[in-house]
């Protein structure tokens, strides 16, 4: 007897393709919630502001803006334009000083030079160094007028001139000017160092100027108490302050209106920096340098200028006694022998150096030629003799 079996009432037969079409269908179901899950995982999380702020806001449709959320960002802001400011005030500032300066001595100028000035008129290398270059004068080979400023464009700079004067006494940065004269050949018959030089300016001055290591520092009762002289013989200063008709370079300065700004007048025929080789004599530039403090009112150093140009042409007549201008070239030629022995002891000492190096590139060269095992022993037999040496030069110091 077969026995015959029904399929319950609930369960309906489901032909093959309608199940693959329902998986199918789950699947890319599963895989787009999949999709948008991770998209959202990118996006940003809303800015959430706490909602007890009380402060200013402002809102445009779906914008919102609170000033007190940004403080930090607004400091910084602040900063910036407190600096650009600055840059721009010292810019200016430096600008406007070194213009003032030229145009208050570029009439003098053109009275003195066919050529006062260059076809650019007033140079700047930066924002606080200009420069003036006039030409075509008798006795005068060029003139440079540079005016070297503080850095009134960098607070940094500024900030670090500051603290600096507290910690080093000595030092006070300011605004300066410097007439270098070259002098045409011919002008000044002898060789000499020579300067007058405000005290409080002498640290400075001899260690910025190597010329001057020719000269010996003394005072002088004709000239004001604030004034050193630098002179390599007593001859050259007597000839040089002596009077030349009307003209005195004493009474110049003695005049209380240049004292805050006069810082040295040097008359020079070497070098401002130590030369690497002997100067020839023939090929020596001779100078007469003018430092001074930028006054404030720029007309106040004009009396002062125009003296330095009288003074430059009184350099001709100078006549020092034959004994002086001896000592003046046996000076120059003791000088010349010590550079050119530093020189020679310089070349020797790179020579040296030369040859030992290339020993060491041809010792390691042959060490790299052998085995690994001759290569040790190489060294070690090299290490026991630099200790053998080393020991040696113990015993000789005892």
């Amino acid at each position: 007897m077969s026995t015959t079996r029904f399929m319950p009432v609930n369960h309906v037969c489901m032909p093959v393709s309608a199940f693959i079409v329902e998986s199918w269908s789950r699947n890319r179901l599963g895989i787009c919630l999949s999709s948008q899950t991770f998209w959202l995982a990118l996006r940003l999380p809303p800015v959430v502001t706490p909602e007890e702020y009380d402060g200013w806001e402002y809102r445009w449709k779906f914008f919102v803006f609170r000033p007190a959320t940004l403080k930090t960002e607004g400091y910084l802001v602040l900063g910036f334009l407190v600096y650009v400011l600055f840059t721009f005030y010292g810019i200016a500032r430096n600008s406007s000083k070194a213009k003032n300066w030229f145009n208050a001595h570029l009439p003098f100028y053109e009275r003195q030079f066919s050529k006062p000035q260059s076809k650019n008129g007033l140079i700047s290398d930066g924002y606080s160094d200009y420069f003036i270059f006039s030409t075509g004068r008798r006795h005068i080979a060029s003139l440079h007028s540079v005016l070297t400023l503080r850095p009134r464009h960098d607070l940094f700079q500024i900030l670090y001139q500051t603290l600096w004067t507290l910690i080093d006494l000595h030092y006070h940065p300011e605004d300066e000017v410097q007439l270098d004269f070259k002098l045409a050949p011919g002008t000044l018959p002898h060789d000499f160092v020579w300067a007058i030089v405000a005290k409080n300016d002498l640290l400075s001055v001899k260690k910025d100027r190597w010329d001057l290591t020719f000269t010996k520092t003394t005072d002088n009762p004709a000239l004001p108490p604030t004034l050193s002289v630098m002179s390599e013989f007593a001859d050259v200063t007597e000839n040089i302050l002596k009077p030349v008709g009307s003209f005195s370079i004493i009474e110049v300065l003695r005049d209380p209106k240049i004292e805050p700004y006069f810082r040295s007048l040097s008359v020079t025929d070497q070098p401002r920096t130590r030369p690497a080789v002997p100067v020839p004599a023939e090929n020596r530039e001779k100078h007469v340098i003018l430092n001074l403090r930028l006054p404030s009112n720029p007309a106040d150093t004009v009396s002062l200028v125009s003296s330095v140009f009288q003074f430059v042409d009184n350099l001709t007549k100078l006549n020092l006694r034959p004994e002086t201008k001896i000592k003046l070239k046996k000076a120059r030629e003791e000088t010349a022998k010590l550079i050119k022995e530093e020189e020679e002891k310089e070349a020797r000492e790179e020579q040296l150096d030369q040859k030992a190096a290339d020993k060491r590139k041809a010792r390691d060269e042959r060490i790299a030629k052998l085995s690994a095992a001759d290569q040790k022993k190489e060294l070690d037999r090299e290490r026991k003799r630099n200790m053998r040496k080393a020991q040696g030069k113990v015993a000789i110091r005892k």
